[in-house]
């Protein structure tokens, strides 16, 4: 059931039933955990907000938009492929990491007393913040634009010495393999200290939300490491090796 949102509708509830608004209801400073009991049309005009604007913006957070599970990711050609890696995973990571570094400071800053199992999770959430920025940057700028020249060479039977590059399979067995290892043990971790991502009971709102952002983060980077692992990365090797078998 879609949630209906209008002035009427307390902050509180909106986020309790989707916790991607708490995303918008941050962006506007609007408090929706221990003032959250206030209806949002109240809290637009007290804050002298657009209500329209800002209600646009909550209904556009909770869309749903999903994969098929049909998808034949494996038929796409590299350079959709990559794209579509760059496009959707790299920029979704982009867009949540900050916002749930975000969501852990506004938390724990006051509650630390309370909820010192929450500095455990945050500390393992930082070290994958503290790794996954130089991961994205060297498969954008060096592995990705390697791999489409490979897929090129492929596909138009060029010579493969005029690539002048290093062969594939070092860089993905010695670095991407590698740090997806790491990225998959982090979320081992974090799966484990936050229960698969289950809050204890009574705890309140921003509680729920940090944990609701990392399941969906775990969930795109499970699918993120597949593609790559499972798809991109195969399929590049298999190619350098038949392009370097006809030299």
């Amino acid at each position: 059931m879609p949630i209906i949102i209008d002035k009427d509708s307390l902050v509180s509830e909106i986020v309790k039933k989707d916790y991607r608004t708490a995303s918008v209801f941050n962006k506007y400073d609007i408090d929706f955990c221990c003032n959250g009991k206030w209806r949002l049309g109240f809290v637009c005009e007290m804050q002298g907000l657009d209500y329209t604007a800002v209600k646009n913006e909550l209904e556009k957070s909770i869309r749903i938009i999903q994969v098929p599970g049909s998808t034949r990711f494996a038929d796409w050609n590299i350079d959709f492929l990559t794209e579509y890696i760059v496009n959707v995973h790299h920029q979704y990571l982009k867009d949540i990491l900050p916002q749930i570094r975000d969501q852990f400071k506004r938390f724990l800053t006051g509650h630390q007393n309370e909820y010192r199992e929450l500095e455990e999770v945050q500390q393992i959430f930082n070290s994958l913040l503290k790794d996954i920025y130089p991961h994205l940057q060297q498969e954008e700028e060096i592995l990705f634009p390697y791999i489409r020249q490979i897929a090129h060479a492929y596909d138009s039977k060029e010579s493969y010495a005029s690539l002048l590059v290093r062969t594939l399979r070092k860089p993905v067995a010695e670095v991407m393999q590698h740090e997806h290892e790491s990225i998959s043990t982090v979320l081992e971790a974090l799966r484990a200290h936050t229960n698969n991502y289950t809050p204890p009971e009574h705890t309140n709102m921003n509680y729920h939300v940090a944990y609701s952002m990392l399941k969906e983060l775990d969930h795109d980077l499970v699918q993120h490491v597949f593609l790559e692992n499972d798809i991109l990365f195969p399929r590049a090797i298999a190619m350098e090796k038949e392009l370097t078998r006809s030299e």
